[in-house]
């Protein structure tokens, strides 16, 4: 926004000083005594008339660099524009990938939760998780906590499990945006996951949505090893 404020300053101060020149080369070309000119000889006439031209076309040439100067400056805002929308998409994009925007999107919602006999474990989560990836899948939540990177999915001994830093607990609902077809055939394939869930003794249920919403990872990322190779 600056830059565009700068450029504009510099566009009208630039149309300023051009403007006053040619204003001054019509004023001088206005004062030619006109009086003078009727009693000169014809050859001084002639010389006269020379010089009146010569300005009048020293003025056509400054307006026409104006003119140049002008376009050239907004075509410069034009493509700081241009540069200003692609930087602005390459953020949204890369904060899409981090997660730490929302975003909706064609998707599954799938719900695991405990039976009587056996109950869902870090690992079952992890699992899913890995299957919806390579499945296609942009965006996960479990129980609406976002999947990044560097998230962590950990039993704590046998009555929790821990998601970035925050206890969760069943039923665990996990959203996923992707194509809904290829996220619900990965994980129906025969003797795949819904298979293996069921096998164990627990319970899972999914529904395919057009409109999936996942919140934006509200967590801090820090990264304290990791530096820029350059």
């Amino acid at each position: 926004m600056k830059g565009k404020i700068s450029l504009a300053i510099i566009i009208g101060f630039t149309s300023f000083i051009f403007t006053m020149v040619m204003f001054t080369q019509f004023k001088t070309v206005e004062k030619t005594d006109i009086t003078a000119i009727e009693t000169m000889r014809e050859t001084e006439l002639r010389e006269e008339l020379s010089k009146i031209k010569d300005k009048y076309n020293d003025v056509e040439l400054k307006l026409d660099e104006t003119q140049n100067k002008i376009a050239e400056y907004e075509n410069q805002m034009e493509n700081e524009e241009d540069s200003t929308k692609l930087l602005e998409k390459e953020l949204n994009e890369a904060k899409m990938y981090l997660g730490t925007t929302n975003v909706v999107g064609e998707g599954i919602i799938i719900e695991l939760s405990d039976t009587t006999a056996k109950e869902i474990e870090s690992y079952d989560l992890i699992n899913l998780v890995n299957e919806l990836k390579l499945a296609g899948a942009e965006a996960i939540s479990i129980n609406d906590n976002r999947v990044i990177a560097t998230t962590d999915i950990v039993d704590i001994s046998s009555k929790y499990i821990m998601m970035n830093g925050k206890r969760i607990s069943g039923p665990y609902i996990i959203k996923a945006i992707g194509d809904k077809k290829y996220l619900e055939s990965g994980i129906t394939l025969k003797n795949g996951y819904v298979d293996e869930i069921k096998a164990n003794g627990k319970n899972i249920n999914y529904s395919i949505q057009d409109n999936v919403t996942i919140n934006a990872y509200n967590g801090k990322i820090e990264m304290q090893y990791s530096t820029v190779v350059e």
